[in-house]
């Protein structure tokens, strides 16, 4: 496309914006009536740890948010010298989970407490023996029902609970609704009727009765909604607060809040029965969309939705390239030092395509990339530790490999469960985020991982929030089609990407490495333990 012509769409008010609040960067991606990125903005933010828990402050999701917008408006004047003014719809997507709870006067509880507190063990193991129905830790009703059993006396208080997606949908629009993909990750979903489990909600109910409550489950739960639906406009208060220049109108449409589970779905053209994606960033999951239920609950395996409602086996790891991306930030401080310029792609190109040349078992080296607690090995707290004996082989191509090994290692664990115990059949997996940049490198050994082919598009650097613009795309270009059809005809038109096929060497490699790994871990729980 023509800058003209994208210049023309931007102020005819064709363009579609969608907004997710990832990790560490807050963005925003502008596409055209083809679908397609014309313009970008971000704001890179980073959560806090306060009084033990990880949050984000109201101060921080508002500045970050209006900042990642005025930086898109900076780009679209730069590129195409015009000003947005009204747009054809609306998303906004965010991590998942999570426990925002606001009193009748909307405000705010307690501070938000993101995905990644593991607080909460003893609410998720209650819940999963009540409800016969794994639930995690990082879910909203494992937050609340903490609360519960800690007495915390804000609980009384509760009028609306929600995830951040649906607490900036809310704010923007006035509308209590979620994304049923989102919803999922609150509650667990009735594939059937697409909204909570009527049943889980009853023993919940009868659960805390005896705290006497004013409130039932249902009354201070989103509206749950699949993907097409309307979900309400933009309204004069939401468009001053994405939009301080005061230059954005009210009226714009705004789809289902959708978390960055669902938006990871459609990016990457996985919201079809036997298809699945990988992502692969600050956390990774894997998302596998079923042909039919398991056959029992796994503590490993959550239980979510498509946002058009269908089931998905969702393997979720609360670390993933943090840790190493600080180790790559180490070498970029390096070359800074010696005076030479630095290009990150090329830095990342460079140690990433040398990491090939290791050995298949790192040399004995090993990482943990636990920036946080990982639930899936059974660890409520993380230290980011290597480790190495004397005899090992330390060169920097083991190195980056075993940092590489261990961003997508954990994923195995529950990915094993799904293919080998309950023989789960996939005909496509596409991974997408910041792992997959470096072509071939983080795909070869992600098929390893979990022995499966792993397909990447040219698309895979866009994201969720290119994920939730497709999703608000939909909203007004559906044409009457569904979700998987849509992105099948329209958006994608046939490009399955490229696709990596895992051969047996590298799979019997990464087993060898993965069992070392296993057998470590009791360093890295000492660590955790010891060092407060």
């Amino acid at each position: 496309m023509t800058s003209s012509s994208a210049k023309t769409i931007i102020e005819s008010g064709k363009a579609i914006l969608g907004i997710e609040f990832g990790s560490t960067r807050i963005k925003a991606v502008l596409i055209d009536q083809e679908n397609k990125p014309i313009a970008q903005g971000s704001h890179e933010w980073e959560n806090q740890l306060v009084d033990g828990l990880w949050t984000y402050s109201i101060d921080a999701i508002w500045n970050g948010v209006q900042d990642c917008y005025a930086d898109l408006r900076a780009n679209v004047k730069k590129l195409y010298d015009t000003e947005i003014e009204t747009l054809a719809a609306i998303g906004i997507s965010a991590m998942m989970h999570g426990y925002m709870a606001f009193n009748e006067k909307n405000e705010i509880l307690v501070p938000f407490r993101t995905w990644r507190n593991t607080n909460t063990g003893k609410a998720a193991a209650e819940l999963s023996e009540l409800f016969v129905y794994n639930i995690p830790l990082r879910w909203s009703i494992s937050h609340l029902y903490q609360c519960i059993l800690e007495d915390n006396d804000h609980v009384k208080d509760i009028k609306y609970l929600t995830t951040l997606a649906g607490y900036i949908h809310w704010q923007i629009t006035g509308e209590k609704v979620l994304g049923i993909g989102d919803a999922s990750g609150m509650l667990p979903i009735d594939p059937e009727t697409k909204n909570y489990s009527s049943d889980m909600m009853e023993k919940f109910n009868n659960l805390v009765a005896p705290k006497g409550y004013a409130w039932k489950l249902q009354d201070i739960l989103p509206k749950v909604l699949v993907a097409g639906e309307g979900a309400g406009c933009l309204t004069e208060e939401g468009a001053k607060l994405l939009d301080v220049s005061g230059n954005l109108k009210a009226g714009v449409p705004v789809c289902p809040p959708e978390g960055d589970a669902g938006t990871g779905m459609v990016a990457t053209n996985a919201v079809k029965q036997r298809t699945g994606n990988v992502s692969a960033g600050t956390s990774s999951f894997s998302m596998i969309v079923l042909e039919k239920d398991l056959s029992k609950p796994y503590e490993m395996i959550d239980m979510v939705t498509t946002p058009d409602g269908s089931l998905v086996a969702m393997v979720h790891c609360n670390n993933c390239t943090s840790d190493l991306n600080a180790w790559v930030g180490l070498f970029k401080e390096y070359q800074e030092l010696l005076g030479i310029p630095v290009d990150m792609n090329e830095v990342y190109g460079k140690l990433y395509n040398n990491a090939l040349n290791g050995d298949s078992d790192c040399g004995g080296l090993i990482s943990y990339n636990y920036i946080s607690g990982e639930p899936l090995t059974g660890l409520a707290e993380g230290r980011p530790l290597f480790v190495r004996s004397a005899n090992d082989k330390f060169n920097l191509a083991n190195f980056i490999r075993t940092h590489l090994y261990a961003s997508v290692g954990v994923l195995k664990l529950g990915n094993d469960i799904l293919f080998n115990d309950e023989k789960v059949g996939v005909d496509r997996i596409t991974g997408h985020g910041g792992l997959f940049k470096t072509k071939g490198v983080g795909q070869r050994i992600l098929a390893a991982a979990i022995n499966s082919p792993i397909s990447v598009m040219e698309t895979a650097g866009e994201g969720g929030a290119w994920g939730i613009a497709l999703l608000a795309s939909f909203l007004v270009n559906n044409n009457g089609q569904s979700l998987a059809d849509y992105l099948d005809n329209v958006v994608f038109a046939g490009d399955a990407g490229v696709e990596i096929k895992p051969t047996a060497e590298d799979v019997a490699d990464f087993n060898k490495y993965f069992e070392n790994y296993k057998a470590c871990l009791a360093i890295e729980e000492a660590a955790g333990k010891a060092q407060n």
